[in-house]
C-alpha cells in the first residue's frame, strides 16, 4: 500500500512537472527557459512526492533547497515556484488564468519597470501617490487582510509591498497577466534575504486577484467572505 501511494504521488508531481512545461512551450517559452524550469522541477519535485497537498508543504519543500542554490538560482528557483504551484495543486482556475493572460511577448518583455534599485524604489514607496483605480483595488486588499484580524505588522507589511507592485506596474505597455509577471520577476532580485522574497511572493499570490478586481477575490485567497 505504501509503495502504491508512493507512486501515484510520484506520478502526481510528473504530472504536474510535464503540464505546466507543456504550458510553457505552448506560450513560447525559449528552450533555455523550459531547460532551467525542468532541471530545477526534476530536484523540486522528488521534494514534494509524498507530501499533502497544502501550501505549506509546498513552501517546506521549497525551502528545504534553497539554501544550496547560488543567489541567482534562488530567484529562478521562487519565480517557477510561485507558477508552479497551481498546476501541482491542480487549481483549475488559477491555470485558467494563467492560460488567458501568461505570454512572452517580445514588446512586453522588452519593458522594465520605472525603478532599478531597492533605494529608488524605497523612495517612490514615500513619495509616490496613487491613482483612483490603484487606490481602489489596493484598499481592496488592505481592507480583505484587516478583517482577518491580524496583526497590525501584517497590515503594514501587505500595504507597502502592494503599493510596490502597483508602482512597478505604472507605463507598463498593457495591464494583464504578462505586465504583472514582468514587474514581478524584476522586483524579487532587489531583496537580497530569502524570508523577504518569500513574503514579497506571498503579496504578490494575494494581490493579484485584488488587482484583477475580481468579485471572488477574498474567496479566493483568503477562502472566506
Amino acid at each position: 500500500m505504501l509503495t502504491q501511494k508512493l507512486n501515484t504521488s510520484s506520478n502526481h508531481e510528473k504530472e504536474s512537472a510535464n503540464a505546466y512545461l507543456n504550458f510553457l512551450q505552448s506560450k513560447g517559452a525559449s528552450s533555455s527557459m523550459l531547460y532551467l524550469r525542468s532541471k530545477f522541477l526534476d530536484t523540486f519535485t522528488l521534494k514534494l512526492a509524498g507530501r499533502a497537498h497544502t501550501r505549506e508543504e509546498f513552501s517546506h519543500a521549497l525551502e528545504s533547497i534553497l539554501d544550496n542554490l547560488t543567489q541567482n538560482d534562488k530567484n529562478h528557483a521562487l519565480i517557477t515556484g510561485r507558477e508552479f504551484f497551481a498546476f501541482w495543486m491542480c487549481d483549475i482556475k488559477a491555470v485558467a488564468m494563467f492560460e488567458e493572460y501568461y505570454a512572452f511577448s517580445a514588446s512586453k518583455a522588452s519593458w522594465v519597470p520605472k525603478y532599478k534599485t531597492l533605494k529608488a524604489l524605497t523612495v517612490a514607496l514615500e513619495s509616490e501617490m496613487l491613482t483612483e483605480k490603484e487606490k481602489q483595488s489596493h484598499d481592496n486588499y488592505i481592507n480583505a487582510v484587516t478583517k482577518l484580524r491580524v496583526d497590525n505588522i501584517v497590515v503594514e507589511t501587505r500595504t507597502k509591498f502592494s503599493k510596490i507592485i502597483l508602482i512597478r506596474l505604472r507605463e507598463a505597455p498593457a495591464l494583464n497577466h504578462a505586465a504583472y509577471r514582468i514587474a514581478v520577476d524584476l522586483t524579487l532580485p532587489l531583496f537580497k534575504k530569502d524570508e523577504i522574497k518569500k513574503l514579497y511572493l506571498d503579496v504578490v499570490r494575494e494581490f493579484y486577484y485584488f488587482w484583477r478586481n475580481d468579485s471572488e477575490a477574498m474567496v479566493k485567497v483568503f477562502g472566506k467572505v
